[in-house]
């Protein structure tokens, strides 16, 4: 596995960010194995949900994990707010980067990775492949 660290500035949607890179460049297709920094108004899907929900001012990223196709991201993202709290969920598009993210991103050389749509799920799931 290669790995790769990258950090994003402020401003920057972080969902459609990375889901760019990867559309953008097969190289950088993969796992993110850790994601730390912080989101204003993040926007979150929580389970079981059919629509994200936008939380409303700055948060901390204590967590962020998932993967990151050229057909798109499956992100799972914890965040604190200023009391400390926390929620988690999906990372939707329209999360901007308040002050910084730093991330590292593992690629699997060997594999291709892609989302399907899956007919059990309904949803685009991933899919795997020798390279």
């Amino acid at each position: 596995m290669e790995f790769r660290p990258l950090r994003l500035p402020p401003g920057v949607d972080l969902r459609r960010e990375l889901e760019t890179m990867a559309g953008d460049d097969p190289e950088f297709c993969g796992f993110i194995v850790s994601g730390i920094g912080s989101l204003e108004n993040p926007m979150l899907r929580f389970a079981g949900r059919a629509a994200g929900v936008v939380l409303e001012g700055p948060f901390e990223v204590v967590s962020l994990a998932g993967t990151v196709t050229p057909d798109g991201a499956h992100l799972h993202v914890v965040v604190a707010d200023g009391e400390g709290r926390t929620l988690g969920g999906h990372l939707c598009h329209g999360s901007a980067v308040r002050t910084t993210m730093e991330l590292l991103l593992g690629h699997p050389e060997a594999w291709r990775l892609s989302r399907e749509r899956d007919a059990a799920t309904g949803h685009l799931e991933l899919k795997i492949t020798p390279a």
